[in-house]
C-alpha cells in the first residue's frame, strides 16, 4: 500500500510538472482577454458617457459647432479641405437660434438663419465628416453663449465660434476655443517690409494727409500722404504690418511715380 501510494504521487507531481506551463499559458490568455474587454468596455463607456472621458475619439477632440460658425460658413470648406478632424457636434438649441433668425421679421436675420441651415446641411453632405446633432442642453442658462460653454465643459470638447466675445469667454473659461477668423488671419500671405501693393484708396485715413485701402481679403492698407490719392488705384510699398484681434493692418507710402513718397520702406 505504501509503496502504491507513493507512486501514485510521484505520478501526479510529474503530470502537474508537465502540464505546468501550459497552465501558466492559459492563465495568461485568460487574464489578457480580460484586459482586452475591460480596455473595450471602457472605450464604448467614454463614448456613451460625455462626463467619463476626455471627449476625444481616436485622439481627436470633439468639436462643439456654435451659431456663429455656421451662419459664418467657412467652416464647411474647411471640412472639405479633410483638414477639420473629429465629428462635429451641433446642440439642438442653436438649430433652434438658427431657427429664430429664420422666421423673424429681419430680412438681413432670415436670410443668416437659412444660411445656417445650408451650411448644417452642407457639412452633413460632406465625405468623412461627421455631424451629430445633440438634444444635450444646460437647463440651468438661458443664453445660448452661456448653454454651449456648458455643454463644452461637460463634453471636454473645443468650441468652434466666430464670436469675439464667446471666445474671450472661453478663454477665461478654460475652454479650447477654435476661432475661424484667427484661423483665416494665420493663412493670410505675409506682407513683408519693401512689397509693393496695387491697392485703390478709398477713403481719407484718421490722421492728416493718411489714405485708406483694402485688399481682396478684406486686409486695410493705411497709406501714408495717400489723401490726395482718394478714389485712384496706387502702387503702395510696404513699411510695416501690425496683427490685431480684429485683423491685420498694413502701413505703407505710394511709390514715387503714384505720389509724394519716395518709395523707400519706413
Amino acid at each position: 500500500m505504501l509503496v502504491l501510494a507513493s507512486s501514485t504521487l510521484v505520478g501526479a507531481a510529474l503530470a502537474l510538472a508537465f502540464h505546468f506551463p501550459l497552465l501558466l499559458l492559459a492563465l495568461a490568455g485568460f487574464a489578457a482577454g480580460g484586459a482586452a474587454l475591460a480596455l473595450e468596455a471602457l472605450v464604448a463607456l467614454r463614448r456613451l458617457d460625455p462626463e467619463s472621458g476626455s471627449g476625444t475619439a481616436a485622439g481627436v477632440r470633439v468639436k462643439l459647432v456654435d451659431t456663429s460658425a455656421l451662419i459664418d460658413g467657412r467652416i464647411a470648406d474647411l471640412a472639405a479641405t479633410g483638414f477639420l478632424e473629429g465629428p462635429l457636434v451641433v446642440p439642438r438649441f442653436v438649430l433652434r437660434e438658427l431657427q429664430r433668425l429664420a422666421d423673424g421679421g429681419d430680412a438681413q436675420k432670415r436670410s443668416r438663419g437659412k444660411r445656417g441651415f445650408d451650411v448644417v446641411q452642407r457639412l452633413q453632405g460632406l465625405d468623412g465628416v461627421t455631424v451629430d446633432i445633440v438634444d444635450d442642453d444646460a437647463a440651468e442658462s438661458r443664453e445660448v453663449d452661456l448653454k454651449l460653454l456648458e455643454l463644452a465643459r461637460r463634453r471636454h470638447a473645443a468650441l468652434v465660434t466666430t464670436d469675439y466675445n464667446l471666445n474671450r469667454f472661453g478663454d477665461i473659461s478654460g475652454i479650447m476655443v477654435l476661432n475661424v477668423n484667427d484661423l483665416a488671419n494665420a493663412m493670410k500671405p505675409v506682407v513683408l517690409p519693401g512689397a509693393v501693393l496695387r491697392v485703390r484708396v478709398l477713403r481719407e485715413g484718421k490722421e492728416a494727409g493718411q489714405g485708406v485701402g483694402f485688399l481682396d481679403d478684406g486686409t486695410m492698407v493705411v497709406i501714408d500722404q495717400g489723401r490726395p490719392l482718394v478714389g485712384k488705384e496706387v502702387a503702395v510699398v510696404v513699411t510695416s504690418a501690425l496683427q490685431t484681434s480684429a485683423g491685420r493692418m498694413i502701413f505703407g507710402q505710394p511709390r514715387s511715380e503714384d505720389g509724394e513718397g519716395d518709395g523707400r520702406p519706413g
